[in-house]
């Protein structure tokens, strides 16, 4: 049985269309997705990044620097409304989600995904800024353990 996603997932994925649209792009990446933890600002995902002092500026900064390497090494005629990597990231938050053991997909199901999707902006985003899978997931752990 699959979990379901939180309220806040829906959000985060919400705001990543608008980030999306914003960026004037046709299709929702893990960048998005990532900047859109951030910006949602409440849940578990924002709280490891703000813990690490990944701020709105340097997310953006470190996006924005490989999306525009991205761009002149490929040439792109036509992009699907969720990238391959978004799709894979989709998939990795639910097992994520179940190897915790949580009851619902949440912000840090999917920020742990997007640390673990090999070659995506948001995971050399994270890494640029030192978070890797490991103290995103060790993070994680604690802060649910201080929750009652």
């Amino acid at each position: 049985m699959l979990p379901k996603s939180s309220q806040r997932v829906a959000e985060v994925i919400k705001i990543a269309n608008q980030i999306a649209r914003d960026y004037e792009q046709e299709y929702v990446g893990t960048e998005h997705v990532l900047l859109a933890i951030q910006r949602e600002g409440t849940g578990v995902g924002a709280k490891v990044l703000a813990k690490h002092g990944a701020t709105t500026a340097k997310l953006q900064g470190e996006v924005e620097k490989l999306v525009k390497r991205q761009l002149e090494e490929t040439w792109v005629f036509g992009r699907l409304p969720g990238t391959p990597h978004f799709k894979n990231v989709v998939a990795t938050a639910i097992e994520q989600c179940q190897s915790l053991g949580a009851p619902q997909v949440c912000t840090e199901h999917l920020l742990l995904a997007l640390s673990k999707e090999r070659g995506s902006v948001a995971q050399k985003a994270l890494n640029a800024l030192g978070l890797s899978f490991d103290v995103i997931r060790e993070d994680i752990l604690e802060l649910a353990s201080e929750t009652p």
